[in-house]
């Protein structure tokens, strides 16, 4: 098990902007992970796609429902994945979860192989 630690999560008001990181702890992490994802789940919702990215190249990919507001990033040297948040919307509150996954995968939770435990997004009106 690979431990994945996300940090950034907190409250902000709608328009608002916030940035979560998620690191790997074990060093070869870069050495076997095809890319890493952000999902997020809201009470009583199921866990939605955020964006993944390609690991090898940084290549990105985004939910419709972020695009053009989120931006996914990686730096391969630390084995940290982040998420640059901008133009909150209250619908964005969620618990934002990091996963990597070993081999091609994109926007289904089974994908990914690590998780992480969560970072708490509020958004408020």
């Amino acid at each position: 098990q690979v431990p994945l630690a996300e940090s950034g999560g907190g409250l902000v008001q709608a328009g608002g902007s916030l940035r979560l990181s998620c690191a790997a702890s074990e060093r070869s992490f870069s050495t076997y992970i095809y890319g890493m994802g952000w999902f997020r789940q809201a009470p009583g919702k199921e866990r939605e796609f955020v964006a993944t990215i390609r690991w090898r190249d940084g290549s990105p990919y985004y939910a419709d429902s972020v695009k053009g507001r989120f931006i996914i990033s990686r730096d391969s040297g630390k084995n940290t994945v982040y998420l640059q948040m901008n133009s909150l919307k209250p619908e964005d509150t969620a618990l934002y979860y990091c996963a990597a996954a070993k081999s091609y995968g994109r926007s289904f939770p089974n994908d990914y192989d690590y998780w992480g435990q969560g970072t708490q997004v509020t958004v408020s009106s």
